[in-house]
């Protein structure tokens, strides 16, 4: 560095000193319970605050054989995939804090300690968190570089494991912090494994391998790879890295139960025009995963399986051989590689390109399409026989958000080929309803009664597909207030059913045909209208993202599935959340501008809630949407339930899905809207005017006859 520049950054230097003396430090979520109990603990002796100390003192000690000590370090919630949800193993955030939501990440310095959360998550991590936390919203005012730089001093270093971080947030963090005169730095030996040890869960010994069978997947794993292949010849490139579960998953035509809610083998995988490489803990692997990879054979359709770590010499070795290497940048949801994948590699061969097999496995084959529908049936009525058995006991029973997630959880897991769930189950009551990102949980959960609006939001993996739903129920009788609410967001999801559009339009922008039914009320939801959805895999799915103000290139096509979600949410009072999930499909007929006319239909069956429906506010086309909807479900969940032998459930079903009148008489609906005039008559007397205008006209008439203009 010049001399120039050295004095250029020292006078800055000395400025920022100058500022940050007087500057106050960032202010967080306020934490009420905190607010008279500084320095005292929630939990006496807490080991939360124990292990806190533990990693300050790794911050000193272990992070030195790397070089210099760090004086912050930054620990994210994910795992080395990237996922959200992560096995025990990797649950180092909660381990280290005692929080247990997902979607975080921590800062710690030798003197403070803070923690960026999703807004939904913010009432949880409250009541979670040892009072030595700071808590700050994701996307909010205060960055983690912002925060860093009021706790550090000028030019010391920030460490954080590479394996935990996606490559774009890396770069993110990196010029952050370098505006702060910090250094953000590798630590790959993860300070919180050095603590935990012993105590670290080991990987079960009984998570093996499970083949997808091609009656479900509807092609052999060898045509997806072929066709891989041929996309990456495409853009030039001689291999990829694939560090997705969910995209290994799909590739291979194999599931597993290493992490929550996402049927997915926790691995990596190479393929190259030549090679399959799979890398995963040997132990999961039988005889009949053997067979069904081809791993006794030696040409480019056999796969190589390879223990879970050589990854890492093998991406160096090969690296010396490949000319361009496919590294997955960020697509929607899905995050990319992490920097310790991007960084293994010389930058020169990285070709840094979102998935092909995102693409793939967004677009479902007809096999996979059927599946979905089918497991949307069993979903339906599992929701169902939860909701009528509930209904039967509600008034003779106690019931608590908890307990209401438990009963719907118990009906989903007794339907066939069931083999879990697909997100966390959020029943919200009450208030708790009014809050559009809740989440229940033994600290937050409340009594139910019949005085406001319950929200279920649930989902459900099935050997045939990924189920998403959500449904607002009410055990008592809703105000006026409530049925306007429902019914505005029952006529967002009507709408967009059904549409019918050019195969060239892009999903942020059917978002506003769904707000635009809350907006006429001055009033919207914060969440995104929809998103992609797996088949037996993830539950949010990219490329789909139906948000406006999204920057996206992607479009539907024919065979990709995703949500339709509403709401309307008082703040203190209550919240209604309506969701679906949509198959995308092709009306055969086509645009004037050569683009194919597609169209939109549900495959979620489960009922809305009648006496929440104000039919008046709702028109005849809107009505008949409705009226259609609900002969579906009669149909297709009607021979599921009696199938199933449930007759409880069937006729609750039928009771909720009764045909509506899709036109009133006038005189009903002017009473029902208030129109006419004095009282009760006033629709009769407006449908005689006519006549009576006409007699006027007759006798005025006979007295003078009407006058001839010259």
């Amino acid at each position: 560095m010049t001399t120039a520049k050295w004095i250029w950054r020292l006078a800055l230097s000395v400025l920022l000193v100058l500022v940050a003396v007087d500057a106050e430090k960032p202010n967080g979520y306020h934490r009420e319970i905190c607010q008279y109990r500084k320095g005292k603990h929630i939990h006496p002796m807490s080991v939360y605050h124990t292990r806190l100390l533990a990693i300050r003192e790794q911050m000193q000690i272990r992070a030195s054989l790397q070089g210099p000590e760090i004086n912050g370090y930054i620990l994210p919630s994910m795992d080395e995939h990237l996922n959200q949800e992560v096995a025990p193993r990797d649950q180092r955030l909660r381990y280290l804090s005692g929080y247990t939501g997902v979607r975080a990440f921590a800062a710690i310095t030798h003197h403070g300690a803070a923690m960026w959360v999703e807004k939904r998550y913010a009432q949880q991590a409250d009541g979670e968190l040892e009072c030595d936390w700071e808590i700050y919203l994701s996307g909010g005012n205060v960055t983690v570089a912002d925060w860093l730089g009021s706790h550090i001093h000028l030019d010391k270093r920030v460490g954080t494991d590479p394996h935990l971080v996606p490559h774009a947030l890396w770069t993110e963090w990196e010029r952050d912090l370098d505006d702060k005169f910090l250094k953000l730095v590798k630590i790959n030996n993860n300070l919180v494994d050095l603590i935990w040890g012993a105590e670290r869960p080991e990987t079960p010994k009984h998570q093996v391998i499970k083949v997808q069978s091609r009656e479900f997947a509807g092609e052999n794993w060898q045509d997806k790879v072929k066709e891989l292949r041929r996309r990456l010849a495409h853009l030039g490139c001689d291999a990829m890295v694939i560090t997705s579960l969910t995209e290994i998953a799909y590739l291979l035509n194999i599931r597993g139960t290493d992490i929550p809610y996402t049927p997915v083998v926790k691995s990596y995988a190479i393929v190259s025009q030549d090679d399959i490489f799979f890398y995963v803990d040997h132990f999961k692997i039988s005889l009949g995963i053997d067979l069904h990879l081809r791993t006794d054979c030696f040409n480019e359709d056999c796969v190589k399986i390879k223990e879970y770590n050589q990854v890492w010499s093998d991406i160096r070795t090969y690296a010396q051989i490949w000319k361009r290497v496919l590294v997955s940048a960020p697509c929607v949801q899905d995050p990319g590689a992490s920097e310790a994948i991007y960084s293994s590699m010389p930058g020169k061969i990285v070709v840094w390109q979102i998935s092909p097999i995102i693409f793939m496995k967004a677009q479902k084959n007809s096999e996979e399409q059927a599946g979905m529908r089918k497991a949307h049936i069993r979903d339906g009525a599992a929701i169902c026989e939860a909701l009528s058995n509930m209904e039967a006991r509600f008034h003779t029973e106690q019931w608590t958000e908890e307990k209401i997630k438990y009963e719907v959880e118990v009906w989903r897991f007794s339907q066939k080929h069931a083999k879990g769930l697909s997100l966390r189950t959020v029943v919200a009551f009450g208030e708790h309803s009014a809050l559009p990102y809740y989440i229940s949980s033994n600290v937050t959960n409340i009594e139910v009664s019949d005085q406001s609006l319950l929200v279920i939001e649930t989902g459900g993996q099935y050997l045939e597909g990924t189920t998403d739903v959500s449904r607002t129920f009410m055990f008592g009788e809703p105000t006026q207030e409530m049925k306007k609410a429902y019914t505005n967001v029952l006529a967002g999801i009507l709408h967009l059913a059904q549409l019918k559009f050019p195969a060239d339009l892009k999903p942020s922008e059917v978002d506003a045909l769904v707000r635009s039914m809350v907006w006429k009320e001055m009033t919207d939801y914060p969440q995104a209208t929809g998103h992609g959805i797996g088949s037996y895999g993830s539950v949010e799915e990219p490329p789909i993202a139906v948000a406006y103000g999204t920057n996206s290139s992607f479009h539907f096509k024919q065979g990709y599935f995703f949500s339709s979600e509403s709401g309307y949410y008082k703040r203190d009072d209550f919240g209604v959340r309506l969701k679906n999930v949509l198959e995308v499909v092709d009306t055969g007929h086509t645009h004037p501008s050569g683009a194919h006319f597609l169209a939109f239909q549900d495959v979620t069956m489960v009922p809305y809630e009648p006496k929440l429906i104000d039919s008046t506010l709702l028109s005849a086309v809107e009505k008949r949407l409705l009226n259609e909807y609900n002969a579906k479900i009669r149909n297709l969940i009607g021979d599921e339930l009696k199938q199933l032998g449930n007759m409880q459930a069937f006729y609750w079903m039928m009771n909720k899905t009764r045909h509506i009148r899709e036109y009133l008489p006038e005189d009903e609906y002017r009473s029902a809207t208030g129109g006419g005039g004095g009282g009760g008559g006033g629709g009769s007397s407006y449908s005689i005017m006519p006549l009576l205008a006409a007699g006027l006209v007759l006798v005025l008439a006979s007295i003078a006859p009407i006058p001839t203009w010259s």
